[in-house]
Parts: C-alpha cells; structure tokens; sequence
C-alpha cells in the first residue's frame, strides 16, 4: 500500500500506546495472500465495482459489530431493519449457549511488549465451561486467516486473563434458502450472490423461490494456538521487512 507520508502510515497501520507506536495485528496479516479475495474480484465485473462492493460490506460488518458489542456490555441499542435477522439470530445464540462475557474485555486493546505489536480484542467470554477469546466475523465464511490473529491476541493476553484456553470464531450472517433445492441467497455490500453445491445438478437447474431472510450464526473453536502464533510471527517478520524505511521513521526499528 502506499503511503503519503508518515502520519498516514502510523494510522492506518498502528495504534500509539502510552507513547510508543505498536503495529496493528489486522495490518500485519495483510502481509499474506489471500486467494479468497482474489476470488472475489474475480466474480466482479470491474476492480471497481469489487471495491465498491468490498466498502459496503465491511461498513454493514461495522454496523453488526458495533451493535452486538452494545449488546454484549449490557446496553439495549436500537436495531437496524437491515441487519436485524444477523442480530435475533446473534441473540438467541448467545441466550441459548448462556455465554458469559466480561464487559472489561469487550473491544479491549491489547498490547504485547515483547513481541511489540497491538490489536483490538471483540470480547473474552465463558462458554461450555471454558475461558476464551471470541471473535466476531460477518465474512462469507470462516477463513484460517483468523487463526493468525486470534493467536496474536492470546498471546497478548495470556499473562493478564488466567485460565484463558481456548478461542472462538463467531460468523454472523443472513441469508435465504431456496424452498425447492437448499441453495443460498446471500445479499452483501449491494451485490446478490447464489451458493448451489458444486455437481447437484437439481440445484444448478433450479429456478428458485427464496425463503424469508434468516440470520444464521457459525461457531468454530480452535483450541491449539502455538502453531499459528508463530505463523503470524513469521508474518510480522515479512511485514516488518515491506515497511522497513516507513518504520523506521516511525522509531519502531
């Protein structure tokens, strides 16, 4: 990405923490490819209209996050009409798992001292009789990508929250069915797309009559974060190498 000058650099990739400038975990991934993205613009009619799309998207992944983080602190916001089934189906989720979240930890920064990076934590909550990072996503679906990140934020928190052992991915979605042959409608960032099973002919052939929309909720837990940890250390290495020169300006090395 190019940079105009180092303010522009410092705050779209990092957070300044009790005076010193830390990289942002998000940013770092960056670093790595992403074939699930190059996928998506390869759907688009234009690289424009995949960055438009891609815009929409992450402001309605903005909204549902800002509302289940009201949410998950106690608060009782007003829910938009637009993303209102991803958040029923957020509720009832967490009411019938009786997840427990501390409110402390919810949007929490967290910084690791050794490894110098920083990020933003989602929430630390209690669920099935275990501690754990959760993480909320509004993705297509869940990618290992995440696994970097949620291992940078243990990492970070470990020594802080004891007994934390585990993290979740949390995918909050809506979509319809097709009432005839399953497929799915799923409507994000302005932009239709139908997900058939690859070889079912019935479904490739069918017209279609779309459900009501539904919120549709995805928990995945990834236990072992040693591995990924040091993937994203390998990462931040690479990352550190690409910006070399605007890091240096920024006193970082």
């Amino acid at each position: 990405m190019f940079f105009t000058d180092i303010k522009q650099f410092k705050n779209q990739c990092g957070y300044e923490i009790d005076g010193f400038w830390y990289p942002r975990v998000t940013k770092i991934i960056e670093i790595k490819a992403k074939p699930a993205l190059y996928h998506f613009y390869g759907r688009m009619d234009s690289f424009a209209e995949g960055e438009r799309v891609k815009r929409q998207s992450a402001s309605e992944g903005t909204l549902i996050h800002e509302i289940v983080e009201k949410l998950m602190i106690g608060e009782k916001p007003e829910i938009p009409k637009l993303i209102e089934p991803s958040i029923k189906a957020f509720m009832e989720f967490v009411l019938n798992k009786k997840i427990q979240v501390d409110p402390e930890y919810v949007e929490k920064r967290l910084v690791n001292y050794e490894e110098r990076y920083a990020g933003t934590l989602d929430a630390v909550a209690l669920m099935d009789g275990k501690l754990g990072i959760l993480d909320i996503k509004t993705s297509q679906e869940i990618y290992r990508d995440y696994n970097l990140q949620t291992a940078a934020y243990i990492a970070a928190l470990k020594d802080t929250v004891k007994n934390l052992e585990t993290r979740w991915i949390l995918r909050i979605d809506q979509n319809k069915k097709c009432i005839h042959c399953g497929a799915i409608l799923r409507s994000k960032g302005g932009k239709d797309q139908v997900k058939t099973k690859y070889g079912n002919p019935f479904m490739q052939a069918c017209s279609h009559e779309w459900g009501p929309l539904e919120g549709r909720i995805e928990l995945q837990e990834f236990p072992y974060w040693y591995e990924d940890y040091h993937a994203f250390l390998g990462a931040k290495r690479l990352w550190e190498w690409e910006n070399i020169d605007w890091l240096k300006q920024a006193g970082y090395l």
